[in-house]
């Protein structure tokens, strides 16, 4: 197996320690923490009552997000009219 010889900064280091579990490597942090997740693998991890309240509350969030975001922008236009 060929290595790599990287820099990292010791905050980085520290980080990268915490997360090391016992009896393994930085090379298997590295890997485990950098893995693929597959969103395929999350399907059907909510109900159908569970993931229509949350899309309800994401839609309800965007819209009023929307509205202060074009309030602001209307307030901004009159400021500097």
């Amino acid at each position: 197996m060929a290595t790599k010889t990287i820099s990292i900064t010791d905050d980085a280091y520290k980080r990268l320690a915490l997360l090391k579990k016992e009896n393994e490597s930085f090379s298997m942090v590295i890997a485990r923490i950098t893995g693929k997740v597959n969103l395929a693998d999350f399907f059907g991890a909510l109900s159908k009552e569970s993931s229509d309240k949350i899309e309800g509350n994401i839609k309800e969030y965007r819209n009023k997000h929307k509205k202060l975001h074009y309030s602001r922008i209307k307030e901004q236009k009159e400021a500097f009219a």
